[in-house]
């Protein structure tokens, strides 16, 4: 992982896209600390407090989660010890208790690849992960709507932009500094999953941080980007989308909707595969159901499979 100095005394915290779980991280060194999301298991939650460390040794005063997926915010705990006040929407804080447990992945990575499945390649990438002994520490403050926090002058702009990634997605966003943390609204150069929320929801939160012209932005996932980073994803899934409904439209099955789609310059993206979430996520709304229906995980991992093989063909 990398620290990086986005804007005075602004940090990002950069892991390299080697796959699903590989998140960011932000610190802003004003008001007693502010962190933005923590990291998916606790070693390396650890190691990103030991950088934030080097930049004050004093426990962060506040954290901040985007959102309830585990690779934002299974490092919680850690901080939670420390005495640090934990923010996030209502929605963040909710579904964090109600998703998949840190003990679901542990029994994954224990098992045996011939008893996976499909899943079988994807849970080997989990391997690089230590699931035990997190116990998730939900946000204890907790924000319904767009929030301001005063750090010592500097001020942090808690928008609320869901659902769109998730049910409660959250950005910080410092209009001095023209920094934006994004959390999973972008994944910069890789390819986006969605979990709750609409199309529509996305590109509108899209949209939104796009209008606010910020010079950096920090995504949950990938490289260092700008606003030509979130039009590029607003334009892949309006794309996706209107791919899918046509496929849909003529009867044909997720996956076959999705090996139809031609990936251009998305190709180029890592993991292309997880196109197959974003036409199952096309294909539950076209069929009208609710934007918080629990997704078939299993099922989809399966179809990504699939269409890695068929994928594999192709090139960038």
């Amino acid at each position: 992982m990398e620290l990086v100095e986005v804007a005075p005394h602004v940090h990002a915290c950069l892991q390299p896209d080697e796959g699903l779980g590989y998140s960011n991280s932000g610190f802003v060194d004003r008001g007693g600390g502010l962190v933005v999301d923590t990291f998916w298991d606790l070693p390396r939650t650890r190691q990103l407090l030991a950088l934030y460390g080097s930049i004050d040794p004093r426990p962060p005063r506040r954290l901040v989660n985007t959102h309830h997926n585990g690779d934002h915010c299974w490092g919680n705990q850690l901080l939670a010890q420390l005495g640090t006040e934990i923010i996030g929407h209502r929605l963040c804080a909710a579904w964090m208790v109600r998703d998949v447990r840190p003990e679901t992945f542990v029994s994954l990575c224990d098992a045996d690849d011939a008893s996976l499945g499909p899943m079988a390649e994807f849970v080997r990438a989990l391997r690089r992960f230590d699931f035990r002994g997190i116990d998730p520490a939900p946000p204890t403050t907790i924000i319904d709507r767009d929030t301001e926090l005063d750090l010592g002058g500097t001020v942090a702009h808690l928008l609320y932009v869901g659902p769109a990634h998730t049910a409660g997605d959250v950005v910080v966003y410092l209009a001095e500094e023209g920094v934006v943390f994004t959390g999973d609204i972008l994944f910069n150069r890789c390819t986006p999953i969605g979990w709750e929320g609409t199309f529509a929801g996305w590109i509108a939160a899209l949209e939104r941080l796009e209008a606010l012209e910020p010079a950096v932005v920090v995504p949950g996932h990938g490289p260092l980007g700008d606003v030509s980073s979130l039009r590029q994803q607003r334009e892949y899934l309006a794309y996706v989308h209107g791919e899918a409904r046509r496929s849909f439209d003529q009867g044909l099955p997720p996956l076959e909707a999705a090996k139809r789609i031609e990936l251009g310059p998305y190709l180029g993206w890592s993991e292309p595969e997880r196109l197959a979430f974003q036409v199952d996520r096309a294909y539950r709304e076209l069929r009208g159901e609710p934007w918080d229906a629990p997704v078939d995980a299993g099922r989809v991992f399966a179809e990504m499979a699939a269409l890695r093989q068929h994928l594999a063909t192709r090139s960038p």
